[in-house]
């Protein structure tokens, strides 16, 4: 049975819908990074999805091919995430502002995959698929203590899940730290082409720091 991250590390990728603090380590991920409203057709984050998923699923199907990874094992490529920010707005995201908004777009790598692994990938989709994959970057990403949150509904309605994050985390005596490398951060369980926009649910978690 191919290893699914979401139900073996269910405290990262399946919290509750109440807020927690909870340590993240260091992981490796997929990334494309990009700017503007993610919700506008020919954005460039639309544009980011299929370049990740063509590197996740190159890597995941090495095992029929000639590129041997080491410590390889079958596993299900995880959900996609999603690092934003807005340059000079350290409480979070402006979701009145979409249009400046900047991203890293990720999908997390199995630590069994290195560097040498990922060049590999990328240069076995680009000739198979015929596509660009030159934005597409290994990125390794410690993102350590953060308050976390799962989100049912609309992405639009984040704002109350956020808060009710930052009311626990001032309880239970944190700061919110968010600053240049440290992210608003979400990871999409659902997809919204095929899932009930009120059923949708997204992992948001936000950096902190002890007071």
């Amino acid at each position: 049975m191919a290893f699914d991250y979401k139900k073996e590390y269910k405290e990262f990728y399946l919290p509750k819908d109440k807020p927690s603090i909870i340590e993240v380590p260091k992981m490796n991920y997929i990334a494309v990074r990009g700017k503007g409203d993610p919700n506008d057709e020919n954005s460039e984050y639309k544009n980011t999805i299929g370049l990740l998923y063509g590197i996740a699923y190159t890597i995941k199907m090495s095992k029929m091919g000639d590129h041997k990874i080491d410590g390889y094992f079958d596993f299900v490529v995880p959900p996609l995430e999603g690092f934003w920010w807005q340059s000079g707005n350290d409480n979070g995201i402006d979701y009145s502002c979409k249009e400046d908004l900047n991203f890293i777009s990720v999908i997390r790598l199995p630590d069994f995959v290195t560097k040498a692994d990922f060049d590999w990938a990328l240069a076995e989709a680009a000739q198979k698929k015929k596509q660009d994959f030159s934005k597409v970057e290994f990125i390794t990403y410690d993102e350590n203590l953060c308050v976390q949150c799962l989100h049912i509904g609309s992405y639009d309605n984040e704002p109350a899940t956020v808060a009710k994050m930052h009311e626990f985390m001032a309880r239970s005596g944190y700061e919110l730290d968010i600053k240049n490398p440290r992210y608003h951060h979400e990871i999409y369980l659902s997809d919204p082409r095929k899932c009930d926009i009120t059923k949708l649910k997204t992992v948001i978690r936000h950096p902190i720091k002890k007071i």
